[in-house]
């Protein structure tokens, strides 16, 4: 049974609220970077070791730097968060690039800040060479195609967008190798939000196999594997997370099997965790506004989809605690909501909670990724603020709540 705790009473909460007005996203510092510190330690077996977490799940500045501090790189998929990644000063080669359907200035800017980039397609070799030439290190995104089930977010391979085939592989290292390209990585991502941890020793396993393959057909020495991210959070109480530890023995244990002794040795390991990192450590709080009695029973947030759309895009579930209420029996059956003029907006259907009043605090948990970061303004809605709960119990406004004037900035009104 995996509990799901806060880092706050109710008690601290409304003392933030008096200063943060609800909903917001909050983020425990402490947990984020002891979640950091372990992953570092569990692996710190692998020659080389890198963390990219992937700035798509939490791009915060604030955010960033903190993982920074711990060893992290980043993980980019646009031109913005290149940026981010810059404006934080992390160096080129702590910086991943790793994008599909790429406009030539995002390579262009990766190429500028002397990122590793990860193309996606063999056609995107003449497209980076003839737009701003090809760097000394390349990575190739690898879609191994069919595998055992697919993966619920990220599909089944085979029908995903994303990487170079097999035989696509060979022959863009061949053609990378022939035109001066001399130091080479191999990257996959073939699940999102995984829970069982064989997947991500399997993917090792794979990967490994494959550049022995290439490395021994081509003669060419690969620097890195990357395994991708993908692993999966317990968003609900009855799972339980992911045991990195048992990660960390099997891919361990393939890569003395398959590495170790060889001309590979040493092989850098790199990974680009986002949800397992920041997602537990994240909420969103949220005030009631008004109860609903029809057909169902509503409970109606000060925040919506808006603000975290998992539950309305995937149909996620997301654990809900109600301030103050903890030890109270769930004996009522409500639908969560929010205000978007969609039917999808609720953040849980026939959820069993406490009673619930107007003015009750909501905490929506694992919101710590993929929650603030896929907000969108549908409906004129404006995106909440986010918070950082420091380790010392202080709080700090990392991001702030968009206003009318932020909605409005990008339309010219002098045309009507």
């Amino acid at each position: 049974m995996n509990i799901k705790k806060l880092p706050f009473t109710k008690n601290k909460i409304e003392e933030i609220i008096a200063q943060h007005p609800t909903p917001f996203h909050i983020y425990d510092e402490k947990a984020i970077r002891e979640n950091a510190r372990r992953l570092n330690s569990t692996f710190a077996w692998a020659p080389g070791f890198q963390e990219f977490f992937a700035v798509k799940a939490t791009p915060n500045p604030c955010i960033l730097k903190l993982l920074k501090e711990e060893g992290f790189g980043t993980d980019c998929s646009s031109l913005p968060e290149l940026l981010l990644a810059e404006k934080i000063g992390l160096p080129g080669r702590k910086i991943m690039f790793t994008s599909n359907d790429t406009p030539a200035q995002e390579y262009q800017k990766a190429r500028e800040l002397d990122a590793v980039i990860n193309l996606d397609d063999i056609s995107h070799l003449t497209f980076l060479e003839s737009h701003c030439g090809l760097p000394e290190l390349l990575c190739f995104r690898y879609n191994p195609g069919p595998l055992r089930g697919g993966n619920a977010i990220i599909g089944k391979p085979e029908e995903a967008k994303y990487g170079f085939t097999r035989e696509q592989l060979f022959e863009g290292y061949k053609w990378a190798k022939d035109r001066g390209v001399s130091r080479f990585g191999l990257h996959t991502m073939i699940a999102s939000n995984e829970l069982d941890p064989n997947y991500f020793v399997d993917t090792a396993k794979m990967l490994f196999a494959l550049v022995v393959d290439i490395s021994r057909s081509l003669d060419i020495n690969f620097e890195f594997i990357n395994i991708g991210g993908g692993i999966g959070i317990p968003y609900r109480p009855e799972q339980e997370p992911v045991d990195i530890e048992y990660i960390s023995r099997g891919i361990k244990q393939a890569y003395r099997e398959k590495i170790e002794g060889s001309s590979l040795h040493p092989l850098r390991l790199y990974m680009e965790t986002g949800r397992m990192i920041t997602g537990p450590y994240g909420y969103l709080v949220s005030r009631v506004l008004h109860i609903k009695d029809t057909y169902k029973l509503y409970v109606g947030l000060d925040s919506s989809m808006a603000d975290m759309m998992r539950p309305a895009l995937y149909g996620a579930y997301h654990h809900i605690t109600v301030l103050g209420k903890e030890n109270e029996p769930l004996d009522y059956t409500y639908d969560v909501t929010g205000s978007l003029c969609e039917n999808n907006d609720k953040f849980a259907i026939d959820r069993s909670l406490p009673k619930i009043e107007i003015g009750d605090i909501v905490v929506i948990h694992d919101s710590g990724a993929h929650g603030h970061s896929m907000g969108f303004n549908y409906n004129g809605k404006l995106r909440s603020a986010e918070l950082l709960l420091k380790a010392d119990g202080s709080v700090e406004k990392i991001r702030r709540a968009e206003t009318v004037e932020d909605y409005f900035s990008t339309l010219d009104f002098s045309r009507i």
